[in-house]
């Protein structure tokens, strides 16, 4: 869903920031129970190094809630079992950092 669709909508029920590898960052938003990546006008994802500036990016979206999602892989790195799903989510706020 392009950024500029998404700030038109009265609110959405979770904006979701994706940890990657080596702090990079892409985000994604729930609404209505469907997850889609947010893009720019070109349908390109938005991503970015810098948590704070994509969270300036996306300042103007009003959303019920806002995590940080990642996948950690703990178990298996301190040799305990595989897990089939091993997905975080840290609830946010806003830190008025921008």
């Amino acid at each position: 869903m392009k950024l500029s669709k998404l700030e038109k909508f009265f609110f959405v029920d979770k904006l979701v920031y994706h940890s990657l590898d080596l702090a990079l960052y892409n985000v994604s938003v729930i609404i209505d129970g469907k997850e889609e990546m947010v893009t720019d006008e070109k349908g390109v994802r938005l991503k970015s190094h810098n948590f704070v500036s994509l969270q300036k990016m996306l300042k103007n979206v009003n959303a019920k809630q806002q995590v940080m999602r990642q996948f950690s892989a703990y178990d298996e790195m301190v040799g305990g079992p595989e897990k089939e799903n091993n997905m975080m989510e840290i609830p946010l706020g806003n830190n008025q950092l921008f």
